[in-house]
């Protein structure tokens, strides 16, 4: 005789089948696409968003690139010592000559050996360019110096080019020559009229009037309308034009 009343016959009647589970049908889950939930394609939706900001992000140039509102770069003056107050406008324009502390006398001498002295510029508008042969602001207005002597030359504009901070006179004799500049050049090789002018930028442009007083002094190139106002300023009148010293 079986032992029935042990722990896997409790409670379950003799010769009677063993219970089993009750089977319920469920329909299988479908995700919001195929297998994937709607909290999966989110996730994976935000993923995509925001790395197309990014991709957006680092292609897009910084800036306008409307046709339009772009402005071309202006060169600016290159600066060859500490900004210092110089020649200020209505001042008596210095003569290009002078003494050094050491008590040795100079006078700025053109490329040509010639001296060059404003008391022969009397009567006529004087515009000094202070530029090197090795800026790259001061060649940018090379076309504009050059066009505004031709133009204005016989209506009583003299210009005079001083380069500082060059080797010798004759490279800037050279560079004068390669790009048919008229006017009169000099080389300021010591800095003698550098210091005397406070000239501190290249090209520092000073506009002197018939009379001798500076009237503008503008650090950095000109445009041709900003040279055409400048030269405007310092002509003499009409017809009171009379011959430059060569």
């Amino acid at each position: 005789m079986s032992d029935l009343g042990g722990p896997s016959g409790a409670g379950r009647p003799v010769g009677s089948a063993p219970s089993r589970p009750t089977f319920e049908h469920r329909p299988e889950r479908r995700g919001l696409i195929g297998p994937f939930s709607g909290r999966q394609l989110g996730s994976v939706l935000l993923v995509l968003v925001i790395a197309a900001i990014g991709l957006i992000a680092v292609t897009t140039p910084l800036g306008s690139t409307d046709p339009v509102t772009l402005v071309n770069p202006q060169p600016t003056a290159y600066l060859v010592g500490s900004p210092t107050v110089g020649l200020r406008p209505g001042s008596l324009a210095p003569e290009l000559a002078g003494v050094r502390s050491d008590g040795t006398t100079w006078q700025l001498l053109g490329v040509t050996g010639k001296p060059v002295r404003l008391a022969d510029h009397r009567g006529h508008g004087v515009w000094i360019n202070f530029w090197a042969s090795w800026c790259g602001p001061c060649q940018s207005e090379t076309p504009t110096l050059r066009a505004m002597d031709q133009a204005d030359r016989g209506r009583g504009l003299d210009m005079i080019g001083i380069s500082i901070k060059e080797s010798t006179a004759a490279d800037v004799g050279a560079y004068a020559q390669k790009y048919d500049l008229g006017y009169t050049i000099a080389a300021d090789l010591i800095g003698d009229v550098q210091d005397l002018y406070g000239v501190y930028a290249l090209p520092t442009q000073v506009f002197i009037d018939p009379q001798g007083i500076v009237r503008a002094v503008v650090n950095g190139p000109l445009t041709q309308a900003q040279a055409e106002t400048q030269v405007g300023a310092i002509l003499p009148p009409a017809g009171s034009v009379s011959p430059s010293a060569p």
